[in-house]
């Protein structure tokens, strides 16, 4: 892609493509993903795309996402018009237009004639073991499990944390996203399994991204039926002041998965006495964040009602 004559931002757009594509594809053959995040045929995709890209790594496959929004100069570079667009990259050039294998099997079928046509780095030699993804790859594959994740996609966030596991045993970060996602999707038995196995490792229990997926997994042991749910609510609302009230009823809505209710009942708490309890109700506050993500937008924007709440 040629630069010169090119704006500041086309040049950086430009720095941006040949960092995530170009380079990755002098000896790897990248998926590129042309999307945008209102596109319903795009996210209907997206897991497909991902999968076959986790299970082809060892092959020395890639995935890259443009967002045709974020970056219009390199969609319009491709001559993009709808999407999703997906082309096969080898050597800095789209060597297949992967836009109409939708499938599984479709899209699995082009990658495996273009690998034995393509020099591809990253294959195992017949006989030898296979390679596993490259910690790069790994973490660009975990980097999409936490982005699912946060889009309130547990079941896609899991199912690519698992297969991360399945190549990395001792990768702490997709282990800890596993457990929040099976939190996320009420499989706390689940969830349990996977910190069980995490806590036989001290290397993996000791990493700090396992704090996040402890805390998500000891919040959500406060998890009761919708009866009792709803009983704790009403004394709740008929008891403002009780806090031992306001507490259980937080603690309850959040394992339930109604994090705004927790949410207001805990400020409201820490607005009238933030001291109670040796300050519980802030503490649990923080564990929330923590076990959410601190960079999530929902928590970003609670942060700051605890900051009105605690400094004015």
């Amino acid at each position: 892609m040629a630069s010169m004559g090119l704006s500041i931002e086309e040049q950086k757009a430009v720095d941006r493509f040949r960092k995530a594509v170009v380079e990755p594809s002098q000896g790897k053959l990248v998926i590129l993903d042309f999307w945008a995040e209102w596109c319903g045929p795009c996210k209907a995709l997206t897991p497909v795309l991902e999968k076959v890209a986790a299970e082809y790594a060892d092959k020395g496959v890639l995935l890259a996402k443009i967002n045709v929004d974020e970056e219009q100069f390199i969609a319009a570079q491709f001559q993009v018009r709808s999407i999703p667009t997906v082309y096969a990259m080898f050597q800095g050039q789209p060597v297949a237009d992967l836009t109409n294998a939708r499938s599984e099997s479709q899209l699995k079928a082009v990658l495996d004639q273009l690998l034995a046509q393509l020099p591809v780095q990253g294959g195992a030699a017949e006989g030898a073991p296979p390679q596993g993804p490259s910690p790069e790859e790994l973490a660009q594959f975990v980097k999409m499990g936490e982005e699912a994740l946060a889009a309130g996609d547990a079941q896609r966030a899991a199912s690519i944390f698992a297969q991360i596991t399945e190549f990395a045993e001792d990768n702490a970060p997709a282990h800890a996203g596993l457990v929040r996602a099976l939190v996320q999707m009420g499989e706390i038995e689940q969830a349990q399994q996977v910190m069980q196995v995490v806590d036989s490792d001290p290397r993996l229990a000791a990493d700090p991204a396992v704090g996040p997926a402890r805390s998500a997994l000891e919040l959500a042991g406060t998890r009761v039926d919708d009866g009792e749910l709803a009983r704790l609510r009403t004394a709740a609302e008929a008891a403002p002041a009780d806090m031992d009230a306001q507490f259980a009823y937080a603690e309850a809505a959040f394992a339930a998965g109604e994090r705004d209710a927790a949410a207001d009942t805990l400020l409201a708490m820490i607005a009238a006495d933030r001291e109670w309890n040796e300050g519980a109700a802030r503490a649990k506050l923080l564990k929330i964040f923590e076990a959410t993500g601190l960079e999530d937008a929902w928590v970003v924007g609670v942060r700051r009602r605890l900051s009105r709440v605690l400094f004015g």
